[in-house]
């Protein structure tokens, strides 16, 4: 175990040698690839994949010299504060009032527009996103045959449509079925996230995560009927459980979530990083020998994530007797396919000032731009926030960012990256100082209102 330790720098050294030399391949390979790339977007890939580089190496330090602690000698199991049941309520009951104030501001934006609707006549505006196609799953399923438009719906996963159709049980309206469900999923994330934060941190700064969930660009997308909100609550339940060592519970959440969208599978980096981690603390806890039962069991659990995709593929071959036909409606209708996430940020450099030349201001400012802040901006709050992180949340981060940001045609940038709750930690733990913090609140909540104002404006915000 000694010579372990002792070996760790030079092992450190080495994965992180090693991954520098895989990015960089990577990066000349679509250098290569794309001779004709302008200028612009050359260096936005390149800083892209600085940043990212920069966090990698980073994460790579934090998690060796995280287990090589362990091996050292044993780890004091942290004992947190005991949670107060009314603090829970507070911040379940605050979470849910964002989530009606989200609502009452895109509707006040409608009205400042010149709408003269009601209330719920301009709540149909969120029936313009992709709200509509799990509506249609909620109500009709998939469909093997008929309109191709209703065929290719088969790419949105079952889990938040399913849970739709069992609330329209109680309202008797599909669209006030949705929005409850996103709010109530929302509510729920914010107490999970609160308790998964209190973990590592103090009261004040576990609120702040919560608080700056709320705030960051797209989190109104949290109330809308769209599998948002669902899937943070999942997730964050997922790594939470994980933490705590309840590892069946942890399989079943990370599950859900796979089965509510595809980027769940990601939860698979920090559910396996805590169980190694678990693992190792038991080896160096004297008189404790390492429970092979119940780390079995644990990895066990973690094919319970890839099952939970793996359910919605055997739906998938129901309805049209292939397995990944939604690979196929992916690229052909929404021209989506996996790729390379400095890419994105080049084509997307690259549109912004076409669209500048061509003074396409909706574009611009509804789309290029804020997918760009988002792009760039997530890399650096979790390159200077990677140190005061749980190293699990960072393996997190990082698995999510490439699947998610790494699209051929990336719309919703804010909207994705706002359920990955390691940034809303991150911005808490950077910002401690109260004016750090107030002015981050404040940049957060203008970003929030315009962001809101381009969306009901329709200009390209999804």
């Amino acid at each position: 175990m000694k010579v372990l330790v002792k070996k760790a720098g030079l092992a450190e050294l080495i994965l992180a040698g090693a991954g520098l030399a895989a990015l960089t391949v990577l990066y000349i390979a679509w250098w290569m690839r794309h001779p004709d790339m302008p200028g612009a977007g050359r260096w936005a890939a390149f800083v892209s994949a600085a940043l990212f580089a920069a966090l990698g190496v980073r994460f790579v330090f934090v998690w060796l010299g995280d287990w090589r602690s362990r091996m050292a000698e044993p780890q004091e199991r942290r004992i947190t504060e005991s949670v107060r049941v009314g603090v829970l309520v507070r911040i379940f009951l605050a979470c849910f009032a964002a989530e009606i104030a989200a609502l009452l501001l895109v509707f006040v934006l409608q009205v400042m527009n010149g709408s003269r609707e009601s209330f719920w006549a301009a709540a149909e505006i969120w029936t313009k996103l992709d709200s509509k196609h799990y509506f249609d799953i909620a109500r009709e399923w998939y469909l093997s045959e008929g309109d191709t438009g209703r065929l290719v719906q088969l790419v949105f996963l079952p889990g938040y449509p399913l849970a739709v159709r069992l609330f329209l049980r109680f309202t008797g309206n599909i669209l006030k079925a949705g929005l409850l469900v996103s709010a109530l999923s929302f509510s729920g994330a914010g107490v999970m996230l609160y308790l998964l934060a209190r973990l590592d941190t103090d009261h004040g700064t576990a609120l702040r995560t919560v608080k700056y969930i709320c705030l960051v660009p797209g989190a109104f997308f949290f109330a809308a009927p769209m599998s948002d909100a669902l899937f943070l609550l999942l997730s964050v339940s997922c790594v939470y459980a994980a933490r705590r060592g309840m590892w069946l519970p942890a399989g079943l959440l990370g599950g859900l979530a796979a089965f509510t969208r595809s980027l769940g599978l990601v939860l698979l980096a920090p559910m396996c990083f805590l169980l190694i981690a678990e693992a190792i603390t038991r080896r160096s806890e004297p008189r404790s020998p390492v429970d092979k039962r119940r780390l079995a069991r644990g990895f066990a659990c973690l094919l319970l994530i890839p099952a939970g995709f793996g359910a919605y593929c055997l739906i998938c071959r129901s309805v049209t007797g292939d397995a990944f036909k939604f690979m196929e409606y992916q690229r052909e209708h929404w021209s989506q396919s996996p790729g390379l996430f400095f890419h994105t940020a080049a084509y997307q450099t690259e549109n912004a000032f076409e669209c500048w030349r061509e003074r396409n201001l909706e574009k611009l400012i509804g789309l290029w731009l804020p997918n760009l802040f988002c792009i760039f901006a997530a890399l650096l709050v979790m390159l200077l926030a990677v140190r005061r992180l749980h190293p699990a949340y960072t393996a997190y981060f990082i698995g999510y960012y490439v699947m998610a940001v790494g699209t051929s045609w990336l719309l919703s940038g804010p909207r994705y990256l706002a359920a990955l709750f390691p940034l809303s930690m991150g911005l808490s733990a950077l910002t401690e100082d109260r004016r750090t913090d107030a002015l981050a609140t404040v940049g957060l909540s203008v970003f929030y209102v315009l962001y809101a104002i381009a969306f009901i404006a329709r200009w390209q915000v999804w």
